[in-house]
């Protein structure tokens, strides 16, 4: 009876054992997937806000957008993003506020070819009659 008793509580500790393995691997297996996920991620909205990107290749499309007066610069770039012309708002909303960007309110004709500078090149001077600033 006891020699029964001492193989199945080896057994088990062995069992035991390697499940822990297991769930060590895939805990583990896990936490390397979402650090990667999160790098490539953050590596991105860094490049967006940083790099030079644009939503679409030359020629790209012409996009007539209006900004109104007191239009948040969040609502500019969601507008934007809405209309295709930008691929992430808020990496477009953190460059304007990193380059103390000021929009004005008018209509632009904007390309999807362009990238955030030559964009903000064109928003931030106020079209013809057009004179008030855009509000936070």
């Amino acid at each position: 009876m006891t020699s029964k008793q001492t193989t199945s509580q080896s057994a088990l500790k062995v069992t035991s054992f390697f499940v822990r393995v297991l769930l060590n691997i895939v805990f583990y297996m896990v936490v390397i997937f979402i650090i990667v996920e999160a790098s490539q991620s953050a590596y991105h909205f860094a490049y967006s806000v940083f790099g030079q990107t644009t939503m679409e290749a030359e020629p790209g499309r012409d996009i007539e957008i209006q900004i109104k007066s007191g239009e948040s610069t969040m609502n500019v770039a969601s507008k934007l993003e809405l209309n295709r012309i930008i691929e992430n708002k808020y990496s477009f909303y953190v460059k304007a506020k990193l380059k103390k960007h000021v929009i004005m309110p008018g209509t632009y004709t904007i390309n999807t070819s362009m990238t955030y500078d030559q964009i903000f090149s064109i928003i931030t001077v106020p079209t013809a009659g057009e004179t008030d600033q855009t509000e936070e």
